[in-house]
């Protein structure tokens, strides 16, 4: 019987054990990795992929609290002619309470991820309104009451600024006072306030 071809298909399927470097399909042999050859990186996963609880929370909130200042426009209408009072007290009330939540989740409650995005980006952020306030003064602006408009814009700025800063101070010495509510932790930075003051 003729010895087998070295590159023939019996040389392929069973190399032979005597050192020689075991040959690809094609007949020629294994390139040995190196050392320095480049890695391959590891598959990342969407940039969203974390993101989408917070999107969906946002979303939601967003539309309840759009929903809510649609109802104070309906329980609260404002003539073509008059002074916007429904927007500003909206906004008003809204930042008042965006002081208040932030607090009382940022200073006080170590809260789930997900409650200041649905709060305060969502409810809070959808029952305040931009939009609104700029077409009301742009409105105001085109009637011919460049005063009206001028004071809706100053008041509505400082009422907002001057409601956040009241919640604020407001809220800080009353949630103090307040034992934590029970699942809630006290925020780290609170607990070494407290080890360091004692």
């Amino acid at each position: 019987m003729p010895a087998p071809h070295p590159n023939g298909p019996e040389a392929r399927r069973f190399p032979s054990s005597g050192g020689a470097a075991a040959l690809e399909p094609s007949g020629t042999p294994e390139a040995p990795q190196s050392p320095d050859a480049p890695v391959a990186d590891p598959p990342h996963p969407a940039p969203w992929h974390g993101q989408a609880p917070v999107v969906a929370v946002v979303a939601v909130g967003g539309g309840i609290g759009a929903a809510a200042r649609y109802g104070a426009s309906l329980l609260w209408p404002t003539g073509t002619a008059g002074f916007p009072w429904t927007t500003f007290w909206v906004n008003v009330v809204g930042c008042f309470l965006i002081g208040l939540v932030m607090v009382a989740i940022t200073e006080r409650c170590a809260a789930h991820r997900l409650v200041r995005p649905f709060f305060g980006t969502g409810v809070l952020g959808g029952f305040t309104t931009f939009s609104t306030y700029a077409v009301d003064i742009q409105r105001l602006m085109e009637e011919g009451r460049p005063a009206t408009a001028l004071a809706y814009l100053a008041a509505t700025l400082l009422a907002a600024l001057t409601a956040v800063w009241l919640a604020a101070t407001t809220a800080r010495p009353a949630l103090r006072t307040r034992p934590p509510r029970a699942g809630f932790a006290e925020p780290a930075a609170a607990r070494e306030k407290g080890k360091r003051s004692s």
